[in-house]
């Protein structure tokens, strides 16, 4: 399940839970409502470890900012509420990895 956050409780999901990707969006982004329905099947085929977070980036300024959101599509990874890895891409592949490598940091320690 994706959950939409905003700037008033993203902090609170990133320490709440150990785990997390964070995809920020725009209304306006074709690119991102076309994605859509791949992010929603890698949140579903993956570890009910990680959270899934959206995020409406041009709406929720203190949160683009933080990751360093410059363009859209945008996925960051978290981990104990640090920011651990970020990509600008709706390549499949390339949001799959960063989905695994959360994964797998888990599997590791």
């Amino acid at each position: 399940m994706i959950e939409k956050v905003t700037d008033i409780n993203l902090d609170e999901y990133l320490k709440g839970n150990e785990k997390v990707i964070v995809k920020f969006y725009a209304d306006w982004c074709g690119v991102c409502k076309a994605f859509e329905p791949q992010f929603k099947k890698m949140a579903e085929g993956a570890d009910e470890t990680v959270k899934f977070l959206e995020i409406n980036a041009p709406d929720n300024p203190k949160a683009r900012l933080s990751a360093g959101v410059y363009s859209l599509p945008f996925f960051a990874s978290y981990e104990k509420g640090e920011l651990k890895e970020k990509i600008s891409s709706a390549d499949r592949n390339a949001v799959q990895a960063l989905i695994d490598n959360i994964q797998e940091s888990h599997e590791l320690q």
